[in-house]
């Protein structure tokens, strides 16, 4: 299925019903009085977060979305039947805007999360509903409200725990693959990855994380160089980012050290925020490294980058250091997603005040 991240819609809502104007006609009564019934109210078009939707696909091509007008009133005392709404199952994390206004409506976030787009219209009253005992043959009825109309951008951003952030090549695709129960598209050559990639890691039968990949980026990525900024919103929501770096390059004139650098002043171009995350390196492809080299270069690729976060040393196409990574990992997010709750102080819940020398 073709990965869609953006699209623009139309929904309307249905127009109420008119009331009916009608007086009761039988035989042997003749003053039956009025029994015109109100109009029926017009179907809403409301939207559902659907956690088994990846793609904004449906809405690239179903660009338009009616509800039906409310049933008319009619004699004998009959309402208008009410139209019945619109759901539109969208998956989670999409952001909904109306574009006139330039505002954004809801977020979906929780799965069955359910919002309103466009109210339906309410139905117009019948003459049954000004009888009264001063005016016994209202004459009068009103037409049905119209229902909301707008214009909507949608933009989906995925919801994942951790992202992967890299340079083309960088073995991020082969991470996921082996860490998670994602199968992206693997291959030697730049740019293999063209949207982003769910998976979920399995640390133990209880305890799990989402990790997203996303397409390389590049040096000048800012002023649309590669696929440029293009999938970077999808790791805005994420606690942590695990910058993979190639560390066994085939051209030796590629300096690691280098590439990161050049990635967050990307980064930092894009989102003060994003470049404010959290922050691991991964060092990849050691496997490719002599093993009497590792130490060494680690050590120096850590001094000429001056980093003082954490560095992991892995391989993802023969997983070696990765349980110890997506361990770490799961702490990091666990504690984010629980954090520490304060217990309240004992002698305050009995009544006791402490004293002043406490």
């Amino acid at each position: 299925m073709k990965f869609v991240d953006e699209a623009t819609i139309d929904v309307a809502a249905g127009n109420g019903g008119s009331g009916c104007l009608s007086f009761r006609r039988e035989k042997f009564i003749p003053f039956g009085g009025p029994n015109g019934g109100d109009g029926g109210r017009g179907g809403s078009v409301f939207a559902v977060g659907d956690p088994n939707l990846n793609t904004l696909i449906d809405y690239r091509y179903a660009r338009r979305h009616e509800a039906r007008n409310g049933e008319q009133g009619r004699g004998s005392d009959q309402f208008g039947a009410a139209a019945d709404d619109i759901v539109l199952r969208m998956p989670m994390g999409t952001i909904i805007t109306d574009l006139e206004a330039d505002t954004v409506l809801a977020e979906l976030l929780e799965p069955g999360e359910k919002v309103l787009l466009a109210k339906g219209g309410d139905g117009g009253f019948g003459n049954l509903h000004f009888k009264s005992s001063t005016n016994r043959a209202p004459r009068q009825k009103t037409p049905g409200w119209p229902g909301e109309a707008r214009k909507l951008r949608l933009e989906l951003r995925v919801l994942a725990d951790v992202g992967l952030l890299g340079m083309p090549n960088a073995g991020k695709s082969t991470l996921i693959a082996a860490v998670s129960n994602a199968r992206p598209k693997i291959a030697d050559y730049p740019f293999t990855t063209l949207h982003p990639n769910l998976g979920v890691v399995r640390v133990a039968p209880e305890q799990s994380f989402v990790v997203a990949d996303i397409p390389g980026l590049i040096e000048g990525a800012s002023e649309g160089a590669g696929l440029g900024h293009l999938f970077l919103r999808h790791l805005q929501r994420t606690h942590l980012l695990l910058h993979v770096v190639d560390f066994a390059p085939f051209d030796d004139s590629v300096d690691p050290v280098a590439q990161v650098r050049a990635l967050v002043a990307e980064l930092k171009n894009y989102d003060a925020a994003l470049h404010a995350k959290p922050r691991w390196i991964v060092l990849n492809k050691l496997d490719m490294v002599p093993e009497e080299e590792r130490a060494r270069r680690v050590k120096e690729f850590v001094r000429r980058l001056r980093w003082k976060g954490p560095v992991f040393e892995i391989s993802a196409l023969t997983r070696e250091g990765c349980e110890p990574l997506i361990r770490a990992v799961y702490d990091h997010v666990s504690k984010l997603r629980n954090p520490p709750v304060a217990l309240p102080d004992p002698r305050f819940a009995e009544g006791v005040a402490p004293s002043a020398a406490e």
